[in-house]
């Protein structure tokens, strides 16, 4: 029971004695000629000493205090939880780049590998012979080119000189398996740009791969423009 309560009840205690004691007073002092109510003693007292607003500001302040203790600790931990939040997205943001990235190095390893095995080898060597067969050169063609782009290749070659790598145009002078125009441009490879065919399919290679990006890419355009 509060302070408030036990003295409320005090206070009624007091004044119910209060009020049968003058009663009493009237009742039994009638004969003395006194008509004047008997005042309980201690009545004042008690009735100064109980400090109600007092108590009941203090209560209200209490009850804001608590209140802005649970507001702030709430708020911390909104803080708390949003700040966790935050780092969790964060390392999960983080995780997922390191995924992304190792993923992407996966590929183009596996991407460079398999054009490594595809690809061609442009500073492949062969032994110098007098002469060439198709066969030979068209075999020449696959290894420094490589099994990717070759159809594209034989494709051009193919409608240019026919696989003869002594072919000559003899409108414009454009020589050879590509028939380069003239056919001295091939000696940036070698000076044997008129007997290996290896000399000539190299230029051809360097030349659709600085143009046209590859021979695939040539040959699309040969196709539309039927020169390239």
């Amino acid at each position: 029971m509060s302070r408030i309560s036990v003295r409320g009840l005090a206070v009624a205690s007091a004044t119910a004695v209060t009020t049968v004691g003058a009663v009493v007073g009237v009742a039994s002092g009638a004969d003395q000629g006194s008509s004047e109510p008997v005042e309980a003693a201690g009545t004042t007292t008690l009735l100064a000493d109980i400090p109600a607003g007092q108590q009941i500001q203090q209560a209200s302040l209490t009850e804001q205090v608590q209140a802005q203790s649970d507001a702030a600790d709430a708020t911390a931990r909104q803080s708390a939880e949003q700040t966790a939040r935050v780092q969790a997205a964060k390392d999960a943001a983080s995780k997922k780049k390191a995924a992304d990235e190792a993923a992407a190095k996966e590929k183009k390893r596996k991407e460079d590998e398999a054009a490594n095995k595809a690809g061609g080898d442009s500073s492949a060597n062969f032994p110098i012979k007098a002469s060439y067969t198709v066969a030979q050169v068209k075999a020449m063609a696959q290894q420094i080119v490589g099994a990717d782009q070759f159809a594209c290749f034989s494709n051009i070659v193919t409608r240019e000189s026919g696989w003869n790598y002594t072919a000559t145009n003899p409108s414009s002078g454009a020589y050879g398996l590509v028939q380069s125009n003239p056919g001295t441009k091939m000696a940036s490879v070698a000076s044997d740009w008129r007997t290996n065919p290896a000399t000539q399919i190299k230029w051809g290679l360097n030349y659709m791969n600085s143009r046209y990006g590859s021979p695939c890419g040539a040959w699309s355009f040969w196709q539309s423009h039927h020169s390239y």
